[in-house]
């Protein structure tokens, strides 16, 4: 089993920046691909940004390209995303996940199988 969890959400305005840390623990002398999904208020959870286990294989959603930037450090056993220029429409429960991958990364939920509880990020206009 694999814990996560999840800090550095918060309030920020438009055009700010915030960092997001994910905190593995449990079974992790196994690097697992990992991956930041956000859920919105009535939408659905959306992929933002995914990495595989060694950090060179990475994907985001066109909606945040330019603008986040994920990243791991496996001695740490966590997990980040950097969030820059952000919008309002970027405000969201922001979670992460860990999937049992042998290869390569997912942008699909489906393929993840350890999630944290999710910190919010609000932007304001």
């Amino acid at each position: 089993q694999v814990q996560l969890v999840e800090s550095g959400g918060g309030l920020v305005q438009a055009g700010g920046s915030l960092r997001l840390s994910c905190a593995a623990s449990g079974r992790t002398s196994i690097n697992y691909p990992m991956g930041w999904f956000r859920q919105a208020p009535g939408k659905e959870r959306e992929f933002v940004a995914a990495i595989n286990r060694s950090g060179p294989i990475i994907s985001y959603a066109d909606s945040v390209k330019g603008r986040f930037t994920i990243s791991r450090d496996n001695t740490q056993n966590t997990m980040y995303l950097q969030m820059n220029s952000l919008k309002p429409e970027d405000t969201a429960v922001y979670y992460c996940a860990a999937s049992k991958l042998r290869i390569g990364m997912s942008r699909s939920m489906v393929n993840y199988d350890y999630w944290g509880q999710g910190t919010q990020v609000t932007v304001s206009s």
